[in-house]
């Protein structure tokens, strides 16, 4: 895609999974690339991974949920390549899995700061940025099918996802007269380690049973997840993806289409709510009242 070549795009959670294949796949259309992600040691081996490629990269340590990081990031990222055009929000973490009564509020601010305030922080830092050249750019966000249906005993991720979707379809009216096109990457299971997120969780969110060894019940979820997970889609096919939809301008990037009935089944429930709210008495006042155009 010639729209890519020689402009610079920053991604956090850089260091594997879908944002080293996103990297991959514009480096290839001749992005340069900041990859940025909380794991170093993983973070020096994505870098060795890119120059072997011929792609210009800095990796820069991130934890997404610092917005402190994040300013020092973008500062990195302007002195290295002078401006920034494409903001890849793709850090995230799967907690507080289970039972919604047992969930920890530990987890809880944890999978909130990274998966929804993380995405927060790098629009914030790096937004203004592209504003500042007035070339336009990207912004994708990285949520996934459970922000669209939700997944049972999986409520933190289901609520920070399905906020993401939200804040996308926001910013998207938002950041359109500034020619910034804004996407929400919705995928279904990929070949990625975020079932395995706990291996990089910060210190202050740890919680004394994080030490202990999972009950028999939650040693069987894992190993079912585990065998959905190693069947998912490569991450450098969904990089490739990726490119494909910023060419085509979409808002909802989408990589499983066998998830549309589910979806459509969603979506029919709520077409069939507001039919039933036409009906009642008591909203005939509000029934032909014109709503705001959002763009």
């Amino acid at each position: 895609m010639q729209e890519l070549k020689g402009k610079t795009a920053v991604i956090s959670g850089g260091a594997e999974g879908i944002g080293l294949g996103v990297a991959q796949a514009l480096g290839r259309h001749g992005m340069n690339v900041v990859l940025a992600d909380i794991n170093q040691e993983q973070l020096q081996q994505a870098e060795k991974i890119l120059l072997d490629q011929d792609i210009q990269v800095l990796a820069v340590a991130l934890d997404a949920a610092d917005p402190v990081q994040w300013q020092q990031l973008a500062q990195r990222t302007v002195e290295r390549f002078g401006k920034v055009h494409l903001l890849l929000n793709n850090a995230g973490v799967a907690g507080g899995s289970g039972p919604l009564e047992e969930c920890e509020p530990k987890d809880w601010h944890w999978v909130v700061d990274v998966n929804l305030l993380g995405v927060v922080y790098g629009a914030q830092a790096l937004i203004p940025l592209i504003k500042q050249h007035g070339e336009g750019g990207w912004i994708i966000n990285v949520a996934s099918m459970a922000g669209l249906l939700g997944l049972p005993l999986s409520g933190p991720y289901t609520a920070t996802k399905a906020a993401v979707v939200g804040l996308s379809e926001a910013w998207r009216a938002e950041l359109d007269p500034h020619g910034i096109q804004v996407s929400v990457l919705c995928p279904g299971f990929v070949k990625t380690r975020i079932n395995l997120s706990q291996r990089n969780k910060q210190s202050h969110y740890q919680a004394a049973e994080d030490s202990q060894p999972p009950a028999e019940q939650s040693s069987e979820m894992a190993k079912y997840m585990q065998s959905v997970i190693d069947a998912g889609l490569a991450p450098e096919v969904v990089g490739e993806r990726v490119v494909e939809a910023i060419a085509a301008k979409e808002l909802y990037i989408f990589t499983h289409p066998n998830f549309r009935p589910a979806v459509q089944k969603r979506f029919a429930e709520i077409d069939a709510a507001f039919q039933r709210s036409e009906s009642s008495p008591l909203l005939a006042s509000v029934l032909n009242q014109k709503i705001p155009d959002f763009g």
